[in-house]
C-alpha cells in the first residue's frame, strides 16, 4: 500500500522534540561498511569517491575535492577505526570538529591530482601507497585483500610493486549503502520537503517571457538559503523543444506561453543526502488535449511501477510495467532510452542500489528492502516539441513504499 510521508520535517536539533540522532547514524554507518568488509572477505577497505569517505567517516568533502578522487581518502582495517588522509592541512580542522574519529587517524594525504601533477605521479602514488601499507601493517591486515572504489593506473602499479593483493571495494559499499537506518530515512524525508518546497517557490516564480537559466538561478539561491543545504548538483530546466527528447541542463531559452516546462530537483544535497525529483509545467496557458493525454500515459506508467514496490519483490517486478523503448519510441535498444522510464537509489550518492530499468532488472534482479531510498521516474512526449517527466522519491517501509515528495503530480501544474 503507497503511504505519504508524516515526517516533523525539522532542520535543526532541538531538545524537546527527537529528531535525527546524527551520532546514531553515524555508528550505523560505520558498522555497515564493516559488515559489508568482512561479509566479503576483506582485510582493509579504502574509500576515495566523496560518498564512501563520508559514509565511513562522517566527514564533509568540500566542492572543490568532489569528483576528484585522491584528493582525500578513508582507510578502514578490520577491527580498527577509520584513517582519515584529508587534503594538506585541513586535518587540523577535521580534529576540531570531528571528535568521532581519534585525532591520531587524521593523516594528510599524498595526491597525483589525477595525473595533473606529470612526472611526479609516480613519486605521489608511491607516498600513497607506502602509507595504505603502513597502516594495514600496523592492524595486521597486510595480506588480506584490500577493497578499493577507484583505481588509476598509477595506483594499479605501485600496488603491483608493493605487492597489495587488491579488489573489488566498491560493491560492498554499495552494499552496505543500500539500506538506510531510521535516521537516514528521516534526511531522506527532509531531503524530499526541501524539494517541494523550491517547486512550490519556482510555481509562483516562473512566467513566460523568463529564459530557462533565470529558473535555475531563481532555484539555486532559494535552496542554498535552507540550512544544511550543502551542494546543489543541478537544476534541470528544460523547456518546449528541449522537453524531449529530455536535454537534461538549462539554457538561454526563452519560455514561452504555452511551453511545456520539465524541472528536476537533480541532486539538492542536505547533510549529505540527495534529491531527484521532476515536476511538468505548462507557462501562460492550459496544456491541449493531447499533451494531458500524454502526461497521463506518464503518470500510470510511474504510479503502476510504484504500486509494485513492496519488500520480497524485486526490480524485475518494477520494470515489467514499463512498455520496452521499441513499442513506446521505436528504439532498437533500451539503452537508448537509458533513463526514460527507471529508478535509482538515493542516499550520500546520487545513484545508489536499486537501480530500475529494462536495461539492467529483468535479467539481474535486486530484491526490495525496507530501508531502500530511491526515485522512481518516468517521461513521454513528441520529438523536438514536447514533453512530460514525473518523478518521486520514496523510501521502502515493512508495509510498502512511502512516497515522500508532495508537490502535486496528478495533472501538469499550470502557471497562471
Amino acid at each position: 500500500m503507497v503511504t505519504r510521508s508524516t515526517s516533523s520535517f525539522g532542520l535543526v536539533g532541538t531538545d524537546w522534540q527527537q529528531r535525527i540522532n546524527w551520532d546514531r547514524l553515524r555508528k550505523y554507518r560505520l558498522n555497515r561498511a564493516r559488515e559489508a568488509m568482512k561479509r566479503n572477505g576483506l582485510g582493509a577497505m579504502l574509500a576515495m569517491y566523496d560518498e564512501n569517505v563520508r559514509y565511513i567517516t562522517s566527514t564533509v568533502t568540500p566542492g572543490w575535492c568532489r569528483l576528484k578522487p585522491g584528493l582525500r581518502y578513508a582507510l578502514l582495517c578490520e577491527g580498527a577505526e577509520p584513517v582519515l588522509f584529508e587534503q594538506g592541512d585541513i586535518g587540523i580542522q577535521i580534529n576540531r570538529h570531528c571528535p568521532w574519529i581519534p585525532s591520531d587517524n587524521v593523516r594528510y594525504a599524498y595526491s597525483w591530482i589525477k595525473g595533473a601533477v606529470g612526472g611526479a605521479s609516480r613519486q605521489q602514488a608511491k607516498k600513497f601507497t607506502n602509507a595504505i601499507v603502513d597502516e594495514m601493517k600496523k592492524y595486521g591486515v597486510a595480506k588480506a585483500p584490500l577493497g578499493v572504489d577507484f583505481i588509476d593506473l598509477n595506483m594499479i602499479n605501485a600496488f603491483k610493486e608493493a605487492e597489495i593483493n587488491w579488489t573489488d571495494g566498491a560493491s560492498p559499499m554499495v552494499e552496505a549503502r543500500a539500506i538506510k537506518n531510521e535516521d537516514e530515512l528521516e534526511a531522506m524525508r527532509i531531503v524530499a520537503a526541501i524539494c517541494d518546497a523550491c517547486h512550490t517557490a519556482i510555481s509562483h516564480f516562473m512566467k513566460p517571457g523568463m529564459q530557462e537559466h533565470q529558473i535555475t538561478a531563481f532555484a539555486m539561491n532559494f535552496l542554498y538559503n535552507i540550512p544544511g543545504v550543502e551542494d546543489v548538483e543541478d537544476i534541470i530546466v528544460s523547456s518546449g523543444p528541449n522537453s524531449w527528447p529530455n536535454w537534461r541542463h538549462f539554457s538561454d531559452r526563452i519560455i514561452q506561453p504555452g511551453d511545456l516546462v520539465i524541472i528536476d530537483m537533480a541532486a539538492v544535497t542536505w547533510n549529505g543526502y540527495k534529491s531527484c525529483m521532476y515536476r511538468t509545467y505548462c507557462a501562460g496557458k492550459k496544456p491541449t488535449r493531447e499533451q494531458s493525454d500524454y502526461y497521463k500515459i506518464a503518470y500510470e506508467w510511474l504510479y503502476r511501477a510504484i504500486d509494485k514496490v513492496t519488500p520480497g519483490a524485486t526490480t524485475k517486478d518494477i520494470a515489467e510495467v514499463w512498455p520496452s523503448a521499441m513499442e513506446t519510441w521505436g528504439y532498437k535498444e533500451e539503452d537508448q532510452a537509458a533513463a526514460n522510464l527507471w529508478g535509482h537509489g538515493l542516499g550520500l550518492a546520487q545513484y545508489d542500489t536499486p537501480v530500475i530499468s529494462r536495461i539492467y532488472s529483468l535479467d539481474f534482479p535486486v530484491e526490495i528492502q525496507p530501508g531502500m531510498s530511491f526515485a522512481l521516474e518516468t517521461q513521454h512526449g513528441k520529438p523536438l516539441q514536447w514533453g512530460v517527466r514525473l518523478e518521486e522519491m520514496m523510501v521502502v517501509t515493512e508495509k510498502g513504499p512511502e512516497v515522500t515528495t508532495q508537490f502535486p503530480i496528478e495533472e501538469i501544474t499550470v502557471i497562471d
